[in-house]
């Protein structure tokens, strides 16, 4: 059992996460902005915190981890708005990491895409872009911070049924259903194996738990 600090938690994903990690005993904390949500987090067993990460500086983000044994990234600003994707997917991360390594809290989760990478190849006149942009630098920035992190590299997310397999071998970005990313999520932060992996997946035919396993 872990006390886990879930940021973004509203999102379509950690909606899904929360009852994986609260029915095993987790002890789920999840970050959100609007007070409207706050019915909806409970209702998934995890306890909803009111927090604009986007707003909070490194020490009000100290203080927000601090006594957690885990962090998982799991928010965004769903696109659209250059400025604000870089605010949220690339600055609040960044902060989010830095106050995980000034609160002690080793363990930290980040959800990302397929196809993150410095060189990711979308070009700058693309509305993909700034999203592509600040998630290479988050990702790096979790790289070099020294955390037991793991990222989590999903392709492109449906509303299917989940189905306990992905393939974690595939080359190129297919799709997956956001059940089954939250079940990856969940499985990383029980397995020590993936600290210091991008773990990149498709659906596939692998149980999770095996898939995600070094």
């Amino acid at each position: 059992m872990a006390r886990i600090l879930l940021i973004g938690g509203h999102g379509k994903v950690a909606l899904l996460l929360e009852p994986l990690l609260a029915g095993r005993g987790d002890t789920v904390t999840a970050v959100v902005r609007n007070p409207d949500h706050e019915a909806d987090i409970t209702a998934t067993g995890a306890t909803p915190l009111v927090a604009d990460i986007e707003a909070f500086d490194l020490e009000q983000l100290t203080n927000l981890v601090s006594g957690n044994d885990a962090v998982v990234w799991s928010a965004g600003a769903g696109g659209g708005n250059p400025s604000r994707t870089y605010a949220v997917d690339r600055d609040a991360a960044i902060r989010s990491i830095d106050a995980a390594v000034a609160a002690g809290v080793k363990r930290y989760v980040m959800v990302s895409y397929f196809g993150a990478s410095t060189d990711h190849g979308v070009p700058e006149d693309n509305p993909f872009f700034a999203y592509a942009e600040a998630k290479a630098a988050a990702d790096e920035h979790l790289r070099a911070s020294g955390l037991d992190y793991t990222i989590v590299a999903p392709s492109s997310l449906t509303l299917d049924d989940p189905t306990g397999h992905i393939d974690t071998d595939a080359a190129s970005s297919g799709s997956v259903p956001r059940a089954d990313v939250a079940a990856v999520v969940a499985a990383v932060l029980s397995d020590d194996s993936t600290i210091g992996r991008t773990i990149r997946f498709n659906a596939g035919e692998t149980p999770i738990a095996d898939a995600v396993r070094a």
